[in-house]
């Protein structure tokens, strides 16, 4: 299932990039941000409310509390660049060069996670990286 829901992740990240890029034409990328923040907001709201998840709010530790609120300002650091990265910029440069995201990820999950890194990963790292150079220079 996770399988599933990743690849629908990624068909929905590629709608969102399109979709912002006609979106913010003509509007500040702060604003756009923003009220696409707001969309978000009320649908997860809408999804805890929906499956009662809202009852375990209680039992959230100060630790989760503390890397939420850190996961959630940088997402929206993330979120604020990259639509003033879609407004300066192609769409076709700008996703590629945000997706190196998945590079950094998996070094920060090897140093601070310590998961594992192979020899496969490194691989994997050095392709992601050197393909995404092509496809932007």
């Amino acid at each position: 299932m996770w399988f599933v829901m990743a690849l629908l992740s990624s068909v929905f990240a590629a709608l969102t990039s399109v979709l912002a890029k006609v979106g913010i034409d003509g509007v500040n990328s702060n604003l756009a941000t923003a009220l696409r923040t707001a969309v978000v907001l009320i649908m997860s709201w809408g999804m805890v409310f929906i499956t009662g998840s809202w009852r375990s709010i209680s039992n959230i530790g100060q630790r989760s509390w503390l890397f939420i609120i850190l996961s959630g300002l940088a997402t929206g650091a993330s979120w604020l660049c990259y639509y003033k990265a879609l407004q300066l910029g192609d769409v076709s440069k700008v996703v590629p060069i945000d997706k190196l995201s998945v590079v950094i990820t998996i070094i920060f999950a090897a140093v601070f996670l310590h998961e594992e890194f192979t020899l496969k990963s490194a691989l994997g790292v050095i392709l992601l990286t050197t393909g995404t150079l092509f496809m932007v220079l």
